[in-house]
């Protein structure tokens, strides 16, 4: 770590996440206040980006086992996997387009630029949001899509166990305990989980290695412990760390062996959070993230990848009055890899320094920020960020804003053996909005138009064999969402529809579906609780030149739930109820020995029904 760096980071630095005169944990469990948006806690109708969160209660309702599969929910937003790793999109962008924190940290790897969101355990979080549409002006590199922040449980007075054990299709076993317990003064909240899992064989050609089961194992631990140490400061302690095995297959026929990952994803924070004069709140946070990834039994990519990052934030919130306040800060961090693979540059560190002003009056609202970025690779880079807001009544609300985004290229793209380019620039991108939204209890109403257009994205130029800054995109957009109660049932309904082309050929960009719509019903019966999902989804392209196409599908999930005693839940789910047969992502294998033999294309499969059977036992102590 370059000492210098960042004690120049610390010295400058004005604040971290500022928060509203509210314990820090205690806004995250608000479900009407929402953190990401601005980069502090503030009514989520006052926000000007386009939001949806998931809260605790919302997991467990909706007996959410995995990150990805909450945020099949939100609307503009798709999940698959290719292989056993994750793709996500946000709006039509790619996977290394979305930021992803976990308590303020990126987890993103710095070789991929992928965040292993699929290894993070659900029973150790306490909410996850997700805000669509560009904030490279206050996060900086990555924030193109948007921005999905997680926050694991926090502890509360008292002391509160909870045992979760839950069993089900393809040997699927699942162990969890929390232990959440403190003082009004010090909170603290301990978790520790396995889940184990055959799963299937996600491939179809039945070939080699690859007809085995592809399962996986995950351990996780959590701890957060937070403190207030007077009526004006507080502070506070972050531990997560999953590590496991990921098997899947390597298409490839005479892989050495049955190929697997061992993996390691890990964050751990720190904050110091005073409110230094009536308008004044200061937050420092120091953090280092880590993302170890080791093939095992592969037939190309055998070895370790492992990246490391450090960072420190320091931001400030001034509330000069009642309607004006402004948000000063800077952040910096620092990303290391280490790799069985030598790479050119295995370093670099990016210091960065933004403001943002907001107002919030009776006839109309604004918000305007800018970032600048210095990285040591690419340099210097600028976002910006605008928005208007006018409330028409009481109950609606239009919001037009404009926002700058950019994406970092990643040490496989700079610098990877034969292939790393390390002339590109960062991608650039600039998205227009319009939203409306209204609240007319017991219903709510959120309809946005978009356009976002990418300049200079980095693309695989195959003539040279490297990736070059060569493709240009643009995404129109429509998203929709409604939720009421409907006959006692808790109604909520997502919509999407996306037009996102490469703009040279005209082409729609690849495993991107135009539509999409997601329906969630709820309700309690006194003791018991039923649940029903509809996930639907329009055909995609596989390959960017639009040669090979995916079908839509439709999916449907059911759940229930009995509470026999105030300490003891008991859960059933049943998940792709009708054994939907469906693909989102194929694969070219060779029929030969060598690449160079013909191939033959075939799917990834995702998973057929399943159903799983869980007790939650939380005693009263």
């Amino acid at each position: 770590m370059k000492l210098t760096r960042l004690a120049l980071a610390v010295a400058l630095l004005p604040a971290s996440q500022a928060f509203a005169d509210t314990n820090v944990s205690d806004s995250y469990q608000l479900p009407n206040m929402l953190v990401t948006s601005a980069r502090q806690a503030e009514p989520r109708a006052q926000a000007t980006a386009a939001n949806t969160v998931f809260t605790r209660d919302d997991i467990k309702r909706l007996q959410a086992r995995s990150v990805p599969e909450l945020l099949r929910r939100v609307p503009g937003v798709s999940v698959s996997t290719a292989g056993g790793l994750p793709s996500l999109s946000v709006r039509g962008t790619g996977t290394a387009q979305t930021l992803v924190l976990l308590d303020g940290q990126r987890i993103a790897s710095s070789t991929s630029g992928i965040a292993r969101l699929d290894y993070l355990a659900i029973d150790n979080i306490d909410r996850v949001e997700v805000v669509r549409g560009p904030r490279s002006a206050l996060y900086g590199a990555d924030a193109v899509g948007g921005v999905i922040q997680i926050f694991t449980r926090s502890g509360r007075p008292g002391l509160h166990p909870e045992v979760r054990l839950a069993a089900g299709s393809d040997h699927t076993f699942q162990r969890s305990l929390n232990l959440s317990g403190g003082t009004q003064q010090t909170r603290v909240n301990l978790g520790v989980s396995l889940d184990e899992r055959e799963d299937f064989d996600i491939t179809r050609d039945e070939r080699g290695a690859d007809r085995d089961d592809d399962g996986q194992r995950t351990k996780a631990l959590h701890l957060k412990l937070d403190h207030q140490i007077d009526a004006n400061w507080k502070a506070g302690l972050s531990l997560n760390d999953q590590r496991g095995e990921n098997e899947y297959d390597d298409a490839y026929e005479f892989a050495p062996g049955a190929p697997q990952d061992e993996f390691r994803v890990s964050s751990y924070s720190g904050y110091l959070d005073g409110q230094l004069s009536e308008v004044w709140n200061s937050r420092l946070e120091l953090g280092r993230s880590f993302d170890r990834n080791r093939a095992v039994g592969s037939a190309f990519n055998d070895g370790l990848l492992e990246t490391t990052r450090h960072s420190a934030a320091w931001i400030n919130r001034l509330r000069l009055n009642e309607s004006h306040q402004l948000s000063l800060g800077s952040d910096w961090y620092e990303d290391r890899l280490d790799a069985t693979t030598a790479y050119k540059e295995d370093s670099r560190d990016n210091l960065a320094f933004f403001a943002q002003h907001s107002y919030q009056g009776d006839r109309f609202g604004t918000e305007l920020g800018l970032r600048h970025d210095d990285n040591q690779q690419f340099g210097s880079q600028n976002s910006w960020n605008a928005a208007f807001s006018l409330p028409v009544s009481e109950s609606q609300r239009w919001i037009l804003s404009y926002g700058a985004g950019f994406r970092a290229p990643t040490f496989s793209d700079l610098y990877y053996p034969g292939s790393g380019n390390p002339d590109l620039a960062p991608e650039t991108s600039k998205t227009y909005e319009l939203q409306w939204r209204g609240d007319f209890a017991p219903t709510q109403l959120e309809i946005a138009l978009y356009r976002t257009e990418v300049e200079d994205m980095i693309a695989w130029d195959g003539s040279i064999n490297r990736p070059e800054n060569i493709a240009q995109a643009r995404i129109n957009g429509f998203e929709a969402s409604v939720a009421r109660e409907l006959f006692g049932w808790q109604a909520s309904l997502a919509l999407s529809l996306i037009d996102p082309r490469d703009q040279a050929s005209g082409r729609t960009l690849a495993r991107r579906a135009k539509r999409s719509l997601s329906l969630d019903l709820d309700r309690t019966f006194n003791t018991l609780s039923a649940g029903a999902s509809w996930h639907v989804s329009s055909s995609r392209y596989d390959d960017a030149a639009n040669s090979r196409q995916l079908s839509g599908y439709g999916v449907v999930d059911v759940r229930a739930g009995w509470q026999s005693h105030a300490e003891l839940r008991w859960e059933a789910k049943l998940t792709n109820l009708f054994d939907r047969d469906y693909a989102l992502a194929t694969y070219d294998r060779p029929t030969g020995p060598s690449w160079t033999d013909p191939v033959q294309n075939y799917s990834y499969r995702e998973a057929g029904r399943t159903v799983l059977f869980a007790v939650t036992w939380s005693p009263s102590l």
